[in-house]
């Protein structure tokens, strides 16, 4: 329950975050600057007089719309790479999986650094690299379920009676492999978070002074002796809502497994 509130919370600042905070993001007040965490700012403010929690909450939007179109670019691609193994075996299984375990020998952070450094900068290109990173483990968890699923009975009677091969990879397949990778999206979220973030922190996501979760961690670690709050308390909503993700996924998978 904790978990899951924890998500409401985040989503809600995704969606309306003029319903939890009713400062501007980008203005700051010189006075105020450097200000540790207080009633009148929950998480202090930055080196602009800007509050640190009203930009957090704002980030959530980018930061997680990333995240999500990062999920799902993994999801998409990765269920139709393993459906293609699985489904047609032989040298193009053999081709394709080899393809996977090369990538999957590889820290998906790391594969994610190199793609965005080729693309370019912005939120849209890290997303798209952390997605392309995250294909690779979709594409495995899809191929065992698809040759798991291919030996089961309803399958060999639907060929049996004539139901042709198209039909039978979507109707009885896809259909009843898609479980425990949709599972895996979920516990793939919180690592997605921590990826866009990441790389986020490192330069590649938004032109400031947009904020993001990671380049507010970023901002402040130059102030990180005198003003821990700039980095500490960002860094703690990242951890709270990967960990939350990664539980309520890990949830998910257990209870899909039962």
């Amino acid at each position: 329950m904790l978990a899951g509130l924890v998500l409401v919370v985040v989503l809600g600042w995704a969606v309306v975050p003029s319903v939890f905070t009713g400062r501007d993001p980008l203005v700051g007040v010189p006075a105020e600057k450097l200000r540790g965490p207080s009633g009148s700012h929950w998480f202090g403010t930055d080196n602009l007089g800007r509050d640190i929690y009203t930009r957090v909450v704002h980030a959530a939007g980018l930061s997680l719309t990333a995240t999500v179109c990062a999920v799902l670019i993994g999801l998409v691609f990765g269920t139709l790479i393993g459906l293609v193994a699985g489904a047609v075996g032989g040298v193009v299984d053999a081709a394709i999986m080899r393809l996977v375990d090369v990538l999957l020998s590889i820290p998906e952070l790391l594969t994610s650094l190199a793609l965005v450094t080729v693309l370019g900068f912005g939120t849209r290109n890290v997303a798209i690299a952390v997605g392309v990173a995250l294909v690779a483990r979709f594409a495995r968890v899809m191929r065992t379920e698809v040759l798991r699923v291919r030996r089961a009975q309803y399958v060999e009677a639907a060929f049996a009676g004539g139901v042709r091969w198209p039909a039978v990879l979507v109707r009885h397949i896809l259909r009843n492999a898609y479980a425990p990778v949709a599972a895996l999206a979920a516990v793939e979220f919180g690592v997605a978070v921590l990826a866009v973030s990441s790389l986020s922190f490192l330069g590649y996501g938004a032109t400031p002074p947009t904020p993001e979760w990671g380049s507010l961690i970023s901002e402040g670690r130059n102030y990180l002796a005198t003003s821990w709050w700039m980095t500490t308390l960002p860094g703690l909503v990242i951890v709270a809502v990967v960990l939350s993700a990664q539980h309520l996924g890990r949830t998910v998978a257990r209870d899909g497994a039962r």
